[in-house]
Order: C-alpha cells, then sequence, then structure tokens
C-alpha cells in the first residue's frame, strides 16, 4: 500500500509543481483549486482497494467503485467521520497516516467490514488521498486459525495426558494383575483415539492442499457403499442397528474412490454412533439429470437447528461428551465437506431433534458422449 500511496502522491506532486510555475507572474489572479490529475484517476482505477480523493474543502473528487459499494463514499462526502478527520490533520501537517476501522455491513446487525487505511497527502496540491484495504478475510483467517491451534491443542493434550496418567497409575498398581488389565486397556483405548485424530488431521490437511481432481476416475457407487458398510459393520452389529442400501446398482460417479469410501464411511459410521440401538442406518442414492445424490439417513437423536451451520467445521461437535464417549475425533464431517469440494460436489444436512438425520453428499454426473450432444442440442435449440 505504501508503494501505491508513493506513485499516486508523485503523479500529484508534478502536477503541483507545474501549477506553481503557471502561476508565478500572475499573483493577483488567485490559484484554481487543482483538479484531479490524469495520472492520478489512471493509477486509482486499477487499485483492488478502496480508494477516495479529497479536495481542500472535504469534497470527494474521485472515489473507486469499491469505496462506495462498502458504504465510505456517498455523494461527493466521505461519510465516516474517523476517515474525515484524519483526512483534516493530514492535510494541515503532511504527515501520512495509517489506522484501522470497521463499517457495518447493513444498517442494522454485528457485521462489519474490517478496513486497513493508510492516507497521505498529494504533494502541494491541498489534495488527500485515502486508500482503505479490505482486511475482514484475513482476520477470519488468522481466527480460525488460532481456534484451530487451541482445539488442536486441547485435542492431543486430552488423551496424551490421559496416556500419561494411566502409565504411572499402571507402575503403582504392578502387584494388581487386574488392575494392570484394567489401565492398560484404557491406555490402548487412548492411543487408538489419538491415533484417529493424528490420521484425521493429516487426512484433513492433505485434502485442504489439494485442487479438484484435474482427471477423475469412473468410481463404482455400489463398491464404495459396501465398503462403508464392511467398516462399520461391527459397530452396528454390536447395537443391532440395520444397515440397508439401495439404488447403488450400476450408479457411476467421477471421482476418487479412497476419498469416496472416507466420506461414506464417516457419514455412515456417524449414523451408527448417534442412533438408539435396533434402529435402521439407509444408504440411497438417487439419480438427477447432471447430480447423483448419495443419502445416508438415521433414526437417531438429530441435531439442533442452531448447531446445523456448525457441524462441518473442524473440532465442532454438538455433544462434545458423547462424542468423545462414542471415539469420535471431531473432524469426520469437515473431512467430508473437503472431499466434496475436491470433487466439485457439495454436503448438506437435514436433521430435526428426535426424528434423526439425513445426510447428503452430491456429486457431478461423469460426461458421456451422449449427454454431451443433448447438452450441445439443448444450448443450439435454446431461445436466443
Amino acid at each position: 500500500m505504501a508503494g501505491i500511496v508513493g506513485l499516486v502522491t508523485g503523479v500529484a506532486a508534478g502536477l503541483a509543481f507545474r501549477i506553481s510555475e503557471a502561476s508565478r507572474g500572475r499573483t493577483r489572479t488567485p490559484v484554481p483549486q487543482p483538479e484531479l490529475p490524469p495520472g492520478v484517476a489512471e493509477v486509482l482505477s486499477a487499485l483492488p482497494s478502496s480508494a477516495v480523493v479529497l479536495d481542500s474543502a472535504d469534497r470527494v473528487l474521485r472515489a473507486s467503485s469499491a469505496a462506495r459499494a462498502f458504504g465510505i463514499v456517498r455523494g461527493d462526502e466521505l461519510v465516516i467521520s474517523d476517515l474525515l478527520a484524519l483526512a483534516r490533520q493530514v492535510r494541515r501537517d503532511g504527515v501520512i497516516r495509517e489506522t484501522e476501522i470497521e463499517v457495518a455491513v447493513r444498517k442494522f446487525g454485528p457485521d462489519v467490514t474490517s478496513f486497513a487505511v493508510r492516507v497521505a497527502p498529494l504533494g502541494g496540491t491541498g489534495l488527500v488521498l485515502v486508500l482503505a484495504e479490505d482486511q475482514t478475510e484475513r482476520r477470519r483467517v488468522e481466527a480460525v486459525r488460532r481456534d484451530f491451534v487451541a482445539n488442536i491443542s486441547h485435542e492431543l493434550k486430552t488423551p496424551v495426558g490421559a496416556l500419561s496418567l494411566l502409565a504411572e497409575t499402571t507402575a503403582d498398581a504392578s502387584d494388581d494383575p487386574e488392575a494392570v488389565r484394567r489401565f492398560t486397556e484404557r491406555m490402548q483405548q487412548e492411543a487408538s483415539r489419538l491415533t484417529s485424530v493424528i490420521q484425521d488431521l493429516i487426512t484433513l490437511s492433505r485434502l485442504q492442499g489439494a485442487e479438484p481432481l484435474a482427471e477423475p476416475e469412473d468410481v463404482d457407487v455400489e463398491a464404495v457403499v459396501e465398503d462403508a458398510i464392511d467398516a462399520v459393520a461391527t459397530a452396528a452389529d454390536s447395537k443391532e442397528i440395520e444397515l440397508m442400501a439401495s439404488g447403488t446398482e450400476g450408479v457411476v460417479v467421477p471421482g476418487d474412490e479412497g476419498l469416496l469410501v472416507t466420506a461414506m464411511r464417516n457419514l455412515v459410521a456417524n449414523a451408527v454412533a448417534y442412533s438408539p440401538e435396533r434402529t435402521r442406518v439407509s444408504i440411497s442414492a438417487e439419480v438427477t439429470e447432471n447430480t447423483v445424490d448419495l443419502r445416508v439417513a438415521d433414526q437417531g437423536i438429530g441435531i439442533p437447528q442452531q448447531d446445523l451451520e456448525r457441524i462441518f467445521e473442524r473440532f465442532y461437535r454438538v455433544d462434545a461428551a458423547r462424542s468423545r464417549a462414542t471415539g469420535g475425533t471431531g473432524l469426520g464431517l469437515a473431512i467430508v465437506k473437503h472431499i466434496m469440494t475436491h470433487h466439485r460436489g457439495e454436503v448438506s444436512v437435514w436433521s430435526k431433534e428426535g426424528s434423526g438425520s439425513t445426510f447428503t453428499l452430491r456429486l457431478p454426473r461423469p460426461e458421456t458422449p451422449e449427454r454431451a450432444r443433448s447438452d450441445a442440442n439443448t444450448y443450439r435449440e435454446a431461445p436466443q
């Protein structure tokens, strides 16, 4: 931003010099208020950030579309009082100033846009340049990073602390074989949980850094569903939960079979974990004109309405105690979401407390010569 200000200031300074030279010998004629230099206008039009130029009377000579869209400028007025006061200070002493401000996105509500602001004089013309760069996304990413670090520290500290305590307790109970056996089983459980968290973190990290599939393969949906069912069959049998699949025969989607198995396995495992005994979990496929919808429906406890928008966040748990009791890492649904993004698809959920949940994976259908010709014919026959 400093380089941009220097470029614009240099253009304006040249204009100020020319005005000064032209006014020599005509002391009785008042020097007209300089207009915005053409060079400055061209620079401002290319800036991605919000840019405003004020004249000596605080009128807006030029404002970028972004400055007006964000509500910083209305008509020929700079409506943010803090920015206006800062511009006046800069005009008086010629010192470049920087600050941060927040602008309400809507008239009512908590949503705001954060800006990093730099205000500088434009040579000796009396003009002042205000540059405001949107920092909202950067702040959001920083907040997500801080939350992630805090969450992962907690998630790793819990099993590591438990392992340390159990190891110490086992050593003290060396003369009690039954206690040793019991503590050893707990240690194995905590070690398994720690392994699951680390493996899920590795999977999520790889997905977040990967590009969407450039050359996906045709994947047999029936095989994906069968692999997912086999992976959770033992847990389902222990609760006498019936696993049913329908409509998957002959259905093919483009993608990575291993990743799709992971996504389906995570959804089916969640359905089994949060369903009461002797209920049913169904997996179905529906083929539409452009997509294949894979649904996993359960008769479980359901998800509260206020939690539906957050369940795909990393480490977010509706019921933390129950999730840990079932061995969940809090990363399964986040992994599903990123797998769908990787496949240019999407995941959605319908749920009602006490009535169960239905998760839907929506994937694009594979491109075939017949579909390509059909799409081309539709395009040619569409009214112009």
